[in-house]
């Protein structure tokens, strides 16, 4: 199952330390019942700067996520007790600036619907190669930097007001709480607001990477804009085959 996993520069008996890693780029947190990949990738993500513990059920992931916030959580679907579902739920709700990545079994599409469905920011299959891995964690973590912000950069469009440098978004004057992943997403349909988006460019953006038939990442996040804005099934526009546009005026919106 792990057979990609097998690029080990050097044997180690566990995760490097912090002391270890003097340029860290972020924390991450794997949890997974087999030990042997929990090694592995936390041998793998130490070489790359990132600071990595382990905890091989959710009873332990929650125990070190209260001693310490990860900026990134790698969650295995499949364990016994409480699965990665239940425990993406959980952090959605009590932690939702951690991002999530969800590691799924092979063909099981419903539990990657079901990943993103929960708030997961993107899932990968197993098994994969600790390099696609890591170009995921990036792009997702791209998100979470510092980002300078213009003066004068607050947007208001058809009801709906974000402020880029407090990543504040209000609906109809209504304070609205979005992810880290759907606060970017609306901020670029309204910065494009009027024209539409390809699916193509979304995923290169946010994820790097180009929109395959199967992959519903993008379009969930989009669901789930939908679901929190006011009358977000008007503001957002699905054209078909094509992509996402952000309505100008109500008059725009859908009328299929």
């Amino acid at each position: 199952m792990i057979h990609a996993l097998q690029e080990r520069t050097q044997p180690g008996t566990g995760f490097m330390t912090h002391a270890e890693q003097p340029h860290q780029s972020a924390s991450l947190l794997v949890v997974d019942d087999e030990p042997e990949l929990r090694s592995l990738l936390g041998e793998y993500f130490g070489r790359h700067t990132y600071a990595v513990r382990g905890a091989a059920d959710a009873a332990q992931a929650r125990a070190m996520i209260a001693e310490s916030l990860p900026d990134l959580a790698i969650l295995d679907v499949n364990m016994p007790g409480e699965n990665g579902l239940s425990l993406a739920r959980w952090l959605r709700e009590v932690h939702p600036r951690v991002a999530i990545v969800m590691l799924t079994t092979a063909g099981e599409s419903i539990d990657r619907i079901v990943g993103l469905e929960l708030g997961a920011d993107d899932y990968l299959s197993k098994p994969f190669n600790p390099r696609e891995l890591v170009a995921r964690i990036r792009a997702i973590l791209r998100r979470f930097e510092p980002r300078a912000v213009s003066a004068g950069g607050r947007l208001e469009t058809n009801g709906i007001t974000l402020d880029p440098a407090a990543r504040d978004v209000f609906a109809h004057g209504k304070r609205v709480d979005l992810t880290t992943f759907e606060f970017d997403i609306l901020e670029m349909l309204m910065r494009s607001a009027g024209r539409v988006l390809s699916r193509d460019a979304l995923m290169e953006n946010f994820y790097n990477r180009k929109a395959t038939p199967f992959d519903r990442s993008i379009d969930m996040h989009i669901s789930h804009l939908r679901k929190k804005l006011e009358g977000g099934d008007d503001l957002i526009k699905t054209i078909r085959g094509v992509g996402y546009q952000f309505c100008r005026t109500p008059e725009d919106s859908p009328t299929e």
